[in-house]
């Protein structure tokens, strides 16, 4: 795995070993990026269930402000932690080695972001807690855009109920990126 673009661009990034975490793969990861390029300078990126932190790093790497990661590996902490640090992007970040729930408690009223990007454990109905915490939070804002990677089976039918419309929805071959932002805007990233 390595960082496609920006300030740390073509960088190898650790991952850890055996199947605790689930690294995005460069194309997807890729592609991801070219969705949402545009908005991604300047912007404060949350990246939850960060694993390795690549998508947290790739987006620092392309002009993000800064980048919270949220990871409750600590073996993956450390591995997100060295990567910010041979990446030299350790000083636009923060870490917090902790269940994402608690820690979407703990930023609340902090910080607003622009993307909050999760990629938690397929099919495990995580996306929907996190959904429904977002739908009501005050780290959401009308523009933010924000991202699940799941499984291509998992159902998102739920998220109109909560008041999130997606905005656009990118298939692959075994999982998917679903884009939402809160009911009401128009506009499509």
């Amino acid at each position: 795995m390595r960082v496609i673009a920006g300030s740390a661009r073509s960088l190898r990034l650790k991952t850890l070993d055996g199947m605790d975490t689930r690294p995005t793969t460069d194309r997807i990861k890729e592609t991801l990026f070219n969705i949402i390029s545009p908005s991604i300078f300047d912007s404060i990126f949350l990246d939850l269930f960060s694993g390795s932190g690549g998508i947290g790093i790739e987006a620092l790497s392309r002009g993000a402000r800064e980048a919270v990661f949220i990871e409750n590996n600590p073996k993956a902490m450390a591995c997100i932690k060295e990567n910010l640090k041979s990446t030299r992007l350790e000083t636009k970040a923060a870490t917090m080695t902790t269940d994402v729930m608690d820690a979407l408690y703990c930023l609340e009223g902090e910080k607003v972001f622009d993307f909050i990007f999760m990629d938690p454990p397929y099919d495990h109905g995580l996306e929907r807690r996190v959904l429904e915490y977002l739908a009501d939070s005050r780290l959401v804002y009308e523009d933010t855009v924000i991202i699940a990677e799941a499984s291509r089976d998992t159902d998102f039918s739920y998220a109109e109920g909560l008041g999130l419309t997606v905005i656009r929805e990118k298939i692959y071959k075994t999982n998917k990126h679903v884009f939402f932002e809160k009911a009401g805007k128009e506009e499509i990233c």
